[in-house]
């Protein structure tokens, strides 16, 4: 392929934007807020399978609760049943009186050891409750954490936005300035992951950083000002310049 020497000198300016633009594109993956906002989604996603799984102790414990109540209501009833018929003088048999009264006292007994039960489970309901109180309050400091951080990220992201269309106005502008036959060779180079031109200075080509080999040297010295060159090792486009030292 053959170019005009100051049309493959010009490759260089577009090489320089598109360089330009792999920078801002890095910069906007690679924000700070990024891994903070990581870091806080998995801080955020710890909280709140922690404050899941108290809150569903907690739940438990509040059936465990409601049900002692009921055995206690039921007890409850059923002395104050024993105790209506005691004091109506309905049971007048003193078996019937001793086995009531053996009854209540049986109930009572049982009453006590069901509000004992209730008592500690009240005490780890308190317990409990603490912590997810203590839970929320950290979970809703992460969120609000990262809610600045997404506010910090949005605002760098529309800054580093308008650099980038800048810069892709300034590409689209030279890009329409090249022959099409040798910006589609530049753009098929640089999807490789390399520059699609680069200069050669002393002797080593800009590109690859490598030093041209004696023939390599001798190749590029004897090719005309127009042939596009190209490095034996990146295979990107070589352009020449008086510092290129041939």
């Amino acid at each position: 392929m053959q170019a005009d020497p100051t049309e493959q000198r010009r490759l260089l300016d577009l090489a320089a934007v598109d360089k330009n633009l792999a920078g801002l594109a890095h910069r906007r993956r690679t924000i700070p807020q990024l891994a903070e906002l990581e870091s806080n989604q998995a801080e955020l996603t710890a909280s709140e399978r922690e404050l899941g799984e108290v809150t569903t102790t907690r739940s438990d414990l509040t059936r465990d609760m409601d049900r002692l109540e009921s055995d206690i209501d039921n007890v409850r009833n059923r002395q104050e049943r024993n105790q209506q018929r005691l004091d109506s003088g309905a049971v007048s048999a003193s078996k019937d009186l001793e086995a009531l009264q053996h009854e209540n006292a049986t109930l009572r007994r049982r009453q006590q050891t069901l509000e004992d039960q209730e008592i500690e489970l009240m005490e780890q309901a308190e317990t409990l409750d603490a912590q997810i109180e203590k839970i929320t309050a950290a979970r809703d400091e992460i969120a609000a954490r990262r809610g600045t951080a997404e506010g910090e990220r949005d605002d760098q992201w529309a800054q580093l936005d308008v650099e980038i269309a800048d810069e892709q106005t300034k590409r689209d502008t030279l890009a329409a300035s090249f022959a099409a036959d040798l910006l589609g060779l530049y753009d098929k180079i640089r999807a490789t992951g390399v520059p699609g031109a680069a200069l050669i200075t002393q002797g080593r080509c800009g590109g690859c950083r490598m030093e041209l080999s004696g023939s390599e040297l001798a190749a590029v010295r004897s090719a005309a000002p127009n042939d596009v060159v190209r490095c034996e090792s990146c295979r990107c486009i070589q352009v020449r310049t008086t510092e290129s030292g041939l």
